[in-house]
């Protein structure tokens, strides 16, 4: 059930981080893709979804449905924010009467190497046995998968397009742009990149230009990848 008001987690309260994920997390339906997102803002009857930018693209017309935790079905539409410019992050606005939770934006610089983090999105596939698999892409909000792991790297360079947080979870395609939070359900990153990515070592391409020693590598590609609120909680002031 939503909450009757509009309301950010405290940090202090003691919290079920899969209950607070399921209340934050939208799942976004674009031309070409389908992703996650989750509620960073709300100012009147506009709510703002941060997400990745792979998700809606760069049309300007270009409108998304927005599958909030109530199973209703929202128009949404991209926000075009230069503090974003650069990295694979996107700003979409939807409106509505309904009151819906607002995640509380965490500090990355108090995250560590070794926090317990829990990763949330809205998977385009699951297993439904152990031979068959599902697209859940008509099943709405029951396809809400949250993961737990914990931080494993922060390189003190950013990988292109701001992904600096590397993390053990699990995350599937169509979690991108999905929360990661921390055990006090506040947001320390969004999802965006898979363990294991085809392009191998190109994928992890310094913002400078350099590449990875062959041992960083083999440490970084074994881990999924998030972008820290660093890279974007200037432009949600």
């Amino acid at each position: 059930m939503l909450m009757s008001q509009v309301t950010s987690v405290e940090p202090a309260v003691a919290i079920a981080v899969p209950v607070v994920a399921r209340q934050v997390t939208v799942r976004i339906f674009a031309a070409a893709a389908t992703g996650s997102g989750a509620i960073v803002r709300h100012k009147g009857e506009t709510y703002t979804i941060l997400t990745c930018a792979h998700i809606v693209g760069e049309g300007e017309d270009e409108r998304f449905t927005i599958l909030t935790a109530d199973g209703q079905k929202h128009v949404g539409k991209r926000l075009r924010s230069p503090v974003l410019s650069g990295s694979d992050l996107a700003l979409v606005e939807f409106t509505s009467k309904t009151a819906y939770q607002v995640v509380a934006i965490a500090d990355t610089k108090a995250v560590a190497v070794g926090d317990s983090i829990y990763a949330a999105g809205f998977p385009n596939w699951q297993w439904t046995s152990a031979d068959a698999v599902e697209d859940t892409r008509t099943w709405g909000i029951k396809a809400l998968r949250v993961t737990e792991g914990e931080v494993a790297m922060l390189p003190e360079k950013s990988l292109q397009e701001g992904y600096q947080l590397g993390y053990t979870n699990e995350i599937d395609p169509g979690m991108s742009g999905g929360p990661v939070l921390n055990r006090k359900g506040q947001l320390v990153g969004i999802n965006g990149r898979l363990k294991y990515p085809p392009q191998g070592i190109s994928a992890f391409t310094f913002t400078d230009g350099s590449a990875p020693s062959e041992q960083m590598y083999q440490q970084m590609e074994a881990l999924s990848w998030a972008i820290p609120t660093t890279a974007f909680s200037q432009a949600l002031k």
